[in-house]
């Protein structure tokens, strides 16, 4: 396939968006969803989603080569959990603070998994 004929242009990750489009759909940061869908999955208006990201810096959409955002499943995660804490009353910046902090804690929590069992498996030297 063609980098001409790939749905987005994210240079993020190169060697994986060679892929053909079938073998990345199990990928949650493949970018496969249109504004519109987006907002239809999880029940927001499309200005709701521009806000997370222009606004609030919570999730940065790939854009196609027509400069359309595309969401990947990842993104759709945190913008419904936006949405849950605003439906709850919370204001939208403050719930958009917290997505991104229960986010950082879950990334740290992966690493340091991924490190003891790394340790777990370190032979120890021997002086």
């Amino acid at each position: 396939m063609s980098p001409e004929s790939q749905p987005y242009d994210d240079r993020r990750r190169p060697d994986r968006d060679r892929l053909p489009v079938a073998d990345r759909l199990d990928d949650d940061d493949f970018p496969a969803y249109t504004m519109g869908r987006a907002a239809e999955l999880i029940g927001v208006a499309p200005t709701f989603l521009r806000a997370l990201g222009d606004e609030a810096g919570l999730i940065d959409p790939a854009r196609s080569g027509g400069g359309h955002r595309r969401f990947s499943r990842r993104q759709l995660r945190l913008a419904a959990r936006v949405r849950e804490l605003v439906d709850q009353g919370t204001p939208v910046d403050a719930a958009c603070r917290i997505v991104g902090l229960e986010e950082r804690l879950e990334r740290a929590e992966r690493d340091n998994e991924e490190l003891r069992r790394g340790e777990a498996g370190a032979v120890p030297e021997h002086r």
